[in-house]
């Protein structure tokens, strides 16, 4: 995704659409945990002035990463939303966001995409498909995986008898 500064200054004081599908494939060199990249869907605009650029992206598309108990591919799905702006001349902009410096005649923003899209590969990622057979097995030889929900409503057995008591106490005084 280049455009040379001409091409951008036809767009001065109006919106520049952005709609493209931009493949990312060496990223996998970057970070080998990133088994597959799908194409990524970019949309946006850029707003265009004297002294600087600014685009508005949504990044979408999805990653397919390993599970970090079993390996098993993950769909990892990315939506982000980004601003990016790219100083035209060496003035200093006095604001919060961060700032790119145009070097020659063309703007790039493949690499902020790049770069944004590492950042989005999260630490851990689990496989939600107990389905599969690839995936971690739910249950074995005397154990099982439970959710926090049903073990709450559970009775703990030794304790089921003092039910009971309460049970028996307030039939005795309503009597």
């Amino acid at each position: 995704m280049k455009w040379t500064l001409n091409q951008l200054q036809k767009y001065r004081n109006k919106e520049f659409p952005i709609d493209e599908i931009v493949r990312i494939d060496d990223i996998k060199k970057d970070d080998p945990t990133i088994r597959e990249v799908s194409p990524m869907h970019i949309t946006g605009h850029g707003d265009i002035d004297s002294s600087k650029v600014t685009f508005h992206l949504k990044i979408e598309g999805y990653l397919i990463l390993p599970c970090s108990r079993t390996l098993v591919d993950v769909k990892y799905p990315i939506n982000v939303e980004t601003t990016e702006t790219f100083l035209l001349q060496d003035s200093v902009v006095q604001s919060e966001e961060e700032t790119h410096r145009v070097k020659g005649e063309v703007i790039d923003i493949t690499p902020i995409i790049r770069e944004i899209l590492l950042l989005e590969v999260p630490m851990q990622v689990f496989c939600d498909d107990v389905e599969s057979e690839d995936a971690a097995p739910q249950s074995g030889k005397d154990w099982e995986v439970i959710s926090e929900e049903s073990e709450s409503n559970k009775i703990d057995p030794r304790l089921a008898g003092l039910a009971k008591f309460f049970d028996e106490d307030k039939s005795s005084s309503e009597s």
